[in-house]
């Protein structure tokens, strides 16, 4: 076998809520660990060990950002990948088949063939500015299905939504606020 450091180590990590799957290619090494702070801790001296050209992980909506921190902190090149693209990447390659070992493997072999872009993080203030937009972003979703409830709804519902549609106000009033500061 060539030695490690000549070979094309590429990582895919498939994030569950409870649980990270990591396989690393092509060494064909699969592996599960609690997705924990000492389970990541476990998977990031594993996989620093075969000295990775990327590890790959798909973009879940924040459950991912335990385990980026935790490679950025450690030095590793990591890419946090759109779930799109890597579901393109499987059509492409005609996987259908799903599982968390599968994937993983699917992650892994999308790092080796695309080469995606190395992620940077953004500073602190630019990530809490992001989490503020996309919390807005929710919220206003939330009001505009509660206004349209209250013009459908008979009267005598009304009341259960109008102190929603207040705490919603509320709510979107103090992140941008927050906003406005971090500007």
């Amino acid at each position: 076998m060539k030695n490690k450091a000549l070979q094309n180590i590429n990582v895919g990590v498939d994030t569950g809520k409870h649980q990270l799957d990591i396989y690393i290619r092509p060494l064909d090494i699969y592996f599960t660990v609690p997705n924990t702070e000492k389970g990541i801790k476990e998977a990031v001296q594993t996989i620093k060990k075969h000295q990775p050209q990327r590890v790959v992980i798909e973009a879940t909506g924040r459950l991912e950002m335990p385990f980026i921190l935790a490679c950025d902190n450690a030095k590793l090149p990591y890419v946090i990948a759109n779930p799109l693209h890597i579901k393109r990447f499987a059509g492409a390659i005609g996987q259908r088949v799903k599982n968390d070992r599968l994937d993983a493997a699917l992650i892994a072999h999308f790092a080796e063939a695309i080469k995606p872009k190395l992620t940077q993080l953004k500073s602190e203030n630019i990530q809490l500015m992001s989490d503020l937009v996309t919390r807005r972003n929710q919220l206003l979703t939330i009001q505009t299905m509660e206004k349209n409830r209250l013009q459908i709804l008979p009267k005598s519902l009304q009341s259960s939504i109008k102190p929603i549609l207040t705490a919603l106000k509320n709510q979107i009033d103090k992140i941008e606020s927050k906003i406005s500061k971090l500007i």
